[in-house]
């Protein structure tokens, strides 16, 4: 159906825009760019050029090519020029009132056949139809930046799109070399919302106190093996544009706490500390548009406020297989433990303890012996091993994830346990964050609230399994979509910290979507 797109429009040459209108003069459709006034005309223009260019530099396109490309593109400021456009994709600034400007421009010049598409990242398509005397013929075409290269496009049908103009948008996106993901009308889609429900949630650790921002960024890099901190991105993307989607979200998505916006999001957007491209976010850059951070503006690194690490000589593991094998990877000689034995605990500075160790493991623990007692787990059950134990000084959490350690304290770890645990953790070559007991510690807490509303979106049909993990591998850069990691971690492991998270928050958003207990009941995961 594809083939039905002859030629194409856009409108609104900013990076967005220029990147979708080279991505449809490379597949050869002749394009019409149209901008408010001359100077922006020509500063897209020069957009469009400049990434020509830089693919031509990079032995991506070569000088026929590249001019090929650019010359299939009309430039203009002239809404009548997209007369005869058989599709135009809006590409203006994430205002409503601008969209419906542009909107009712369109639908006064293109014929009756072209469909209106609006590249919009959050806002109603529904609403922004409704501006035309076509709703049927108005869809979303969400394109991710930079276009050329992000292979996601959310195609987004509304209750009254016309199925064979959602059709056709798919198909010409396959045509391009895309990979649509079909969604309905929902504020943020797929990406946009399981994103910033993500980074919003980083944003309140951070405003609350809980953690630093270079620690919270090291821990889900390490930690969760993600290519970025949610907070470097966040800078990256630009603080005012991630609190403009929150609020949309928010508005129109159900007002649940996982997209109200953090304080610290609002307070760093009124002070124009937008990130890299101000120079200014969660970190401090050389100059503005800068990559690289020069320096931490939002939170201080927490480790100078900790004691010292004191590495332990002797370290036992009980009933914790990773730990065991996390130990001998890193060439550090522990021994292993299938039970309390008093004699093998016999001059054993730090015993690590597996997360399934109960109440009556931990008495016998602190009657055999006097060592550090590290708990490896995210949930909020180490104050309760201390009580157990009888020596809640000794208990601290030694939580092992990924590449990285988080070391949690209860209201009575003493800090000669807290320095043993950070001792362990450089001894195992991991860089590790000092945080109060909390259930989920800081990666858990980020990425089982993540997974929850991914499952949660396949429970209701509101897109597939593989769109789901297409939109965030494809459209967000992530390594692993969430539905293939749920599957990964086991539905079971995703439930247990589900649960206490929300458990420990009460959060109508953080209750546990009923389909992971029942994949849970029914042995299976996500996929089948």
């Amino acid at each position: 159906m594809a083939d039905e797109i002859g030629t194409v429009g856009v409108v609104g040459l900013g990076t967005m825009g220029a990147g979708i209108v080279e991505v449809f003069a490379r597949s050869g459709l002749p394009v019409t760019a149209l901008e408010i006034d001359d100077a922006a005309l020509a500063r897209g223009r020069d957009t469009l050029r400049a990434s020509t260019d830089r693919a031509v530099r990079k032995g991506k396109l070569t000088a026929e090519q590249a001019a090929g490309i650019l010359d299939r593109i009309t430039f203009t400021t002239d809404y009548a020029a997209m007369a005869g456009a058989d599709l135009v994709v809006e590409a203006a600034p994430e205002r409503m009132a601008i969209k419906h400007a542009v909107f009712t421009e369109l639908d006064r010049v293109c014929g009756p056949h072209a469909i209106l598409a609006t590249n919009t990242s959050s806002l109603s398509v529904t609403e922004i139809a409704h501006h035309t005397t076509r709703p049927h013929r108005v869809v979303g075409m969400h394109f991710f930046n930079p276009a050329p290269v992000m292979k996601l496009v959310e195609v987004i049908g509304t209750v009254v799109a016309d199925q064979d103009a959602v059709d056709t948008v798919v198909a010409l996106c396959r045509r391009l070399g895309k990979t649509p993901v079909e969604v309905g009308d929902r504020p943020g889609f797929v990406a946009n919302y399981l994103l910033l429900g993500y980074l919003n949630q980083a944003a309140w650790l951070v405003s609350d106190g809980y953690v630093s921002a270079a620690d919270l960024d090291d821990a889900m890099r390490l930690g969760a093996g993600l290519p970025m901190g949610p907070l470097t991105l966040m800078d990256l993307i630009g603080i005012d544009t991630i609190v403009e989607i929150l609020d949309v979200i928010h508005t129109y998505g159900g007002a649940s706490r996982r997209h109200a916006c953090a304080p610290l999001l609002r307070q760093l957007a009124a002070a124009g500390r937008y990130g890299r491209k101000s120079g200014h976010g969660f970190y401090r850059y050389a100059k503005a548009g800068s990559g690289a951070p020069a320096a931490p503006a939002a939170g201080s690194a927490s480790a100078g406020t900790e004691p010292a690490p004191a590495q332990p000589a002797t370290v036992a593991v009980l009933d914790d297989p990773a730990a065991a094998a996390a130990l001998s990877a890193a060439g550090v000689p522990a021994r292993e433990l299938s039970d309390v034995d008093k004699s093998a605990l016999a001059g054993v500075d730090l015993v690590v303890v597996g997360a399934g160790a109960d109440a009556a493991t931990y008495a016998a623990l602190g009657a055999a012996t006097d060592a550090v007692l590290a708990v490896d787990s995210a949930t909020d059950q180490i104050t309760a091993a201390g009580a157990a134990s009888g020596r809640p000084g000794a208990v601290v959490g030694l939580h092992l994830v990924g590449e990285f350690a988080e070391i949690a304290r209860t209201v009575g770890t003493d800090d000669a346990a807290v320095a043993a645990a950070r001792g362990l953790a450089e001894a195992l070559g991991r860089r590790s964050v000092v945080v109060d007991e909390r259930a989920g510690l800081v990666v858990e807490a980020l990425l089982v609230p993540y997974l929850n509303d991914a499952i949660g979106m396949l429970a209701s049909g509101y897109a597939d399994a593989d769109g789901i993990d297409h939109a965030m591998t494809l459209g967000c850069g992530y390594p692993e979509g969430p539905i293939a990691a749920i599957d990964r971690l086991g539905p079971a492991a995703v439930l247990a910290a589900a649960r206490a998270l929300y458990a420990e928050s009460g959060e109508p958003s953080r209750a546990p979507s009923p389909l992971l207990a029942q994949l849970v009941a029914a042995g299976r995961g996500a996929r089948g």
